[in-house]
């Protein structure tokens, strides 16, 4: 009797990882936090101790939610890649707890360019805002308990639930998660 052939170890990419700053993630998106190089609105109310600056521009179609999501430390490995067609998602520290993230710039093809991706580190003092269609993996904790805010529509995570997940990929009306392994036989190792 024949047996299987044991699936082939997967081809490991080496992607450094890079101090996250505004010029470095433009690509993908836009950082959230404090930049005096935006003026304030005029808002007039609390006698000037409130300064209001919009620093991102935000965009959805459909119902947002702010899930609050717990991670613990995980290999820095990235075998999915994800994309959202409907809505800018953003991932918020509320600890200040350093995270890695790794994305690629938005495309029209079914799968990110591996040649484009990029990981940075984020030490925990601003949050991020990606463009509509970047391609990215959720963040991972460099510390365990590291608490993230994430902003994105209900369709996105209504997305990942078990339900829509056929293969180890995921499809949504604004969502769409792709295997790395299994499609092209490769994992993304992130090098501090």
């Amino acid at each position: 009797m024949a047996t299987a052939a044991a699936p082939a170890a997967p081809r490991i990419i080496d992607v450094p990882v890079r101090r996250a700053t505004p010029e470095a993630l433009a690509p993908y998106g836009q950082v959230i936090g404090h930049d005096p190089k935006v003026a304030p609105m005029p808002i007039d109310f609390y006698d000037g101790a409130a300064k209001v600056r919009r620093v991102v521009d935000f965009r959805a179609e459909g119902v947002i939610e702010m899930p609050v999501v717990t991670l613990q430390r995980r290999p820095l490995e990235v075998r999915w890649m994800e994309r959202h067609f409907k809505h800018t998602q953003a991932f918020v520290s509320l600890g200040a707890k350093p995270f890695v993230a790794c994305f690629a710039p938005p495309n029209d093809r079914e799968l990110p360019d591996l040649d484009r991706v990029e990981a940075f580190l984020f030490d925990g003092s601003a949050g991020f805002m990606m463009h509509i269609g970047t391609w990215h993996e959720f963040p991972f904790a460099l510390v365990d308990d590291t608490v993230l805010m994430v902003i994105l529509t209900k369709a996105a995570t209504d997305g990942l639930v078990r339900d829509n997940v056929i293969q180890d990929e995921a499809q949504g009306e604004d969502l769409d998660k792709k295997d790395l392994e299994a499609r092209l036989g490769v994992r993304l190792a992130l090098r501090l």
